[in-house]
């Protein structure tokens, strides 16, 4: 896996941008996060993705609490560089109602 070269990720005006996991073995969309340089450069050195939560304002790394993790497999940017895939080998539910992805009811 080659590692996204941080000047061609397009980061808003807040220094986000924004990253959709889906499972690399399904193809099901998981959830939709958000990075900024620094959880990104966290990501592709350890593997595991990494966000940053606009609430708290703060990194957090998926599954440190739960220890559903998301084993990452690769980054892609889209066309415009504004937007990443990260395709990952999951550990659990994603979502924190306990559903398999975001975008279903659990």
């Amino acid at each position: 896996m080659r590692d996204l070269a941080i000047q061609e990720v397009e980061f808003d005006a807040n220094g986000l941008v924004p990253c959709v996991v889906q499972n690399f073995e399904s193809g099901k969309v998981l959830m939709l996060g958000y990075m900024n340089q620094e959880s990104l450069e966290l990501t592709q050195s350890r593997q595991r993705v990494t966000f940053y939560s606009r609430s708290r304002q703060q990194l957090w790394e998926k599954g440190e609490t739960s220890g559903n993790t998301l084993e990452l497999v690769d980054l892609s940017l889209d066309c415009d560089g504004d937007a990443i895939l990260a395709r990952v080998r999951p550990t659990g539910p994603t979502c924190h109602t306990g559903a398999e992805s975001c975008f279903e009811e659990a």
